[in-house]
């Protein structure tokens, strides 16, 4: 095959392999002068090379088995091999979040356990095999559990934020303060592409661990950019990352050569001891090439010219590689290329052998790790009492003890149910925006604070990018974060740090890996037109679209504790991430019907009591006029509603408040529906991908449709300031009126 790249019919994987083949041929014949240098130790250069040419043999083996259907991925390492430095400088303790071109890196962390056979899983990984033990067939993924890798699919930067979170959660175990499951000492590894460094993702991560180092907080993170010059198609502008990240405050920058080991392997390992003796976050910018294309589907003639193509052929760092290698004696030409098949047959035979392995052939068995849910663990965990000397301490008294004050409204019993889940979980955190001193914008985290410490509820930086990422990061580490988003609106800044990274998380690591966490959000609207959209969003379809997430809205405070319980017991559990959702509206209300009326507010629960997951809460069960769902405001609202058409029809209303609103108690509410001569559905959110579709649907699917049926939701509008919000909320007067419709 000619190396000329004049027609886009030629395959680069083949040009890569001839010239590497060539290379040798020249170094036998003497055509070229394999050149020394010093630095590097004769052991660790021979391995290293090695793990060059494995991942190179995997690559292309991807390349031959893809036309013969065999292998389902083809983006490769070839070009990056470098980072096989980092993977040999780094333990297997270490934990890792690595870039998909890190096949070499892997090869070398497989060395530090014997008996573990990198061609065989990384074959299973491509061929989706069910026997993968990365992933378990459900994606091609690095990772591994004894090897501390934390599985990430086709990453651009969402991986950063719970890197840093991980490292922040180990300095912050460390001394002896948590149980840790690595080694006081580890760091964090993340690696990422040049073009991922212009991710706004990327650049919050990168901004948290300076901002903490600016405060003096350990950050043992080690940030790898492996720099090819070039994202897909987009080149990356010459010098731009030496020229941002070199003199980035609070980081510490470090360039080596990933196309040459001998030159690069001091300068990786002066990064990696920097990161692990000043526990600080270092930048090492590894320059790296790229071969064959972004992918093997990826014809990259059609956008770079040929005499480039041509350049980063020849950077190929497997030539200087070898170079090394002859030139210290330790290994021939011939040998090297000996090698070279023996690893190309092992490749093949490996990806023959895990094509017939056998890949998930039921629904059951893809989604198995995606939600567990343990179900007498669980509630055996929900019901076990907090030690009770410690709740008598932690509230003041014997007499402070919550179930012994009178009810109260929504937010103080939430506090009450953080300050004992503080008490039962040594290992849980609350932190957040303004959720220390200040206690929360809306005062509900008062207090924990000054009973817990600063090392366990403590205030962030306003990103919540970076919030949901130390959840993510602590929740690696043994620790069970509760982390508070101020507001939903600002969620949705962070959305994919859930959708993309915590949920995926057990999925893609077939339930080796988890970051358990309870994220709590101030959410939805009816505050009287104060804040406007951002202040009041009802919107939670992009919450419900997310695989695997729990979400629960309690509408009264005796049911946030008993919520707050079972959520944090299936994160203990199962390792289950939640949304504890809280209707800013009903925080301070007491009243029901009338005004000082005190209906709405609630005695705390005893210590053992909690909610089963995913049971809706149902008022006036014997009635069998009508059947109103809701939820969180909905709920008073559907009440009131309720004693008025008893009062002006006679009619018999039955509420139901679902509670969870992920899952759904489909069976439940088809049950109630039917037992029922009409329903509403009342949800304050938008027309269209809001909870009353789902329930709508689940009724008409369950033949439930032909009864008389009406659902009400807010308008498909953001929320304005003042009077003008009650044109888009639906309101009390619209769920009357179509509760009248069903009737008649």
């Amino acid at each position: 095959m000619t190396s000329s790249s004049s027609s886009r019919n030629i395959n680069r994987a083949e040009v890569v392999d001839r010239q590497f083949l060539d290379h040798l041929d020249a170094l036998a014949s003497g055509q070229v002068v394999a050149a020394d240098a010093v630095g590097i130790p004769d052991a660790d250069l021979l391995e290293l090379f090695d793990s060059q040419m494995v991942s190179r043999q995997l690559d292309l083996m991807a390349r031959i088995k893809r036309t013969e259907n065999k292998v389902f991925y083809t983006i490769g390492s070839s070009g990056h091999e470098g980072n096989a430095m980092l993977g040999r400088l780094t333990r297997q303790t270490d934990p890792a979040f690595l870039h998909y071109r890190s096949g070499a890196f892997m090869a070398e962390r497989y060395r530090k356990i014997e008996g573990m056979d990198f061609i065989r899983d990384t074959c299973l990984s491509f061929a989706a095999a069910k026997a993968d033990p990365a992933s378990g067939g459900r994606h091609k993924v690095w990772g591994s559990r004894p090897l501390w890798v934390l599985p990430q699919t086709s990453t651009i930067a969402s991986h950063l934020p719970k890197a840093v979170g991980t490292a922040l959660a180990i300095a912050h175990g460390s001394g002896g303060r948590h149980d840790l499951p690595v080694p006081d000492d580890a760091i964090a590894v993340c690696s990422f592409g040049d073009a991922s460094l212009n991710h706004a993702t990327a650049q919050s991560a990168i901004n948290s661990a300076a901002w903490s180092r600016h405060q003096n907080l350990p950050v043992p993170v080690l940030l790898v950019c492996e720099d090819n010059g070039i994202g897909i198609s987009v080149p990356t502008p010459t010098n731009w990352v030496a020229d941002s990240m070199s003199r980035r405050h609070g980081i510490s920058y470090h360039y080596a050569d990933g196309l040459d080991l001998a030159t690069g392997w001091q300068a990786v390992t002066r990064a990696v001891d920097e990161c692990r003796q000043r526990r600080r976050p270092v930048f090492l910018h590894l320059k790296t090439t790229r071969l064959m294309g972004h992918a093997g589907t990826d014809f990259e003639i059609e956008y770079r010219p040929s005499g480039e193509l041509e350049a980063a052929e020849r950077a190929d760092p497997l030539l200087r590689s070898a170079g090394l290698v002859v030139a210290r004696g330790l290994m021939t030409p011939a040998q090297i290329h000996q090698r070279y098949w023996s690893i190309h047959r092992q490749c093949l035979g490996e990806a023959d052998r895990a094509d017939g392995a056998g890949r998930l052939t039921s629904l059951e068995e893809v989604i198995a790790p995606l939600a567990p849910v343990s179900g007498d663990l669980v509630a055996a965990e929900s019901a076990r009492v907090p030690d009770h000397q410690s709740r008598v301490e932690a509230f003041g008294s014997e007499k402070l003890l919550p179930e012994h004050q009178p009810g109260r409204h929504l937010a103080i019993q939430i506090n009450r149910a953080l300050t004992d889940l503080m008490v039962k979980y040594p290992q849980a955190l609350v932190f957040g925006e303004d959720v220390a001193r200040k206690g929360g914008v809306y005062t509900v985290t008062k207090g924990l604070a000054k009973r817990f410490g600063g090392r366990r509820v403590f205030n962030t930086l306003l990103d919540e990018t970076t919030i949901l990422g130390l959840a993510q990061g602590y929740g690696a580490m043994g620790y069970l974060p509760i982390p508070e988003i101020q507001y939903l609106a600002y969620f949705h800044n962070a959305c994919d740090q859930i959708r993309g990274e915590a949920c995926s998380l057990q999925y893609f690591s077939n339930g080796q890996f988890r970051n358990p966490m309870v994220m709590r959000i101030a959410s939805l609207g009816y505050q009287k037109g104060f804040g406007g959209h951002f202040h009041n969003d009802n919107s939670i379809a992009a919450l419900r679209d997310i695989p695997g997430l729990v979400i629960g809205c309690p509408s009264r405070g005796d049911d946030a504790v008993m919520m707050l319980r079972t959520m944090t017991a299936l994160a203990q559990v199962d390792g289950r991430v939640s949304a504890f959702l809280e209707p800013i509206a009903l925080y301070m209300t007491k009243d029901l019907h009338v005004k000082d009326d005190g209906l709405w507010t609630f005695p705390y629960p005893a210590s053992d009591q909690y909610l089963a997951p995913w049971q809706p809460r149902i008022y006036d069960e014997s009635s069998s006029d009508l059947l109103i769902v809701t939820f969180g405001n909905g709920v008073p609202m559907a009440l009131r509603c309720a004693r008025e058409l008893s009062r002006s029809q006679g009619a018999r209303v039955r509420v139901m408040d679902l509670r969870w609103l992920k899952p759904l108690d489909r069976e439940t509410i088809v049950r109630h529906a039917a037992e029922c001569s009409a329903v509403v559905v009342f949800d304050e959110g938008r027309p269209d991908g809001g909870v009353g579709e789902a329930i709508v649907t689940a009724l008409v699917e369950a033949g439930q449709g032909g009864k008389p049926l009406a659902r009400v939701t807010g308008a498909d509008c953001y929320i304005p300031l003042a009077d003008a919000a009650n044109l888009v909320l639906a309101g009390e007067e619209q769920l009357l009126a179509a509760c009248s419709r069903v009737l008649a």
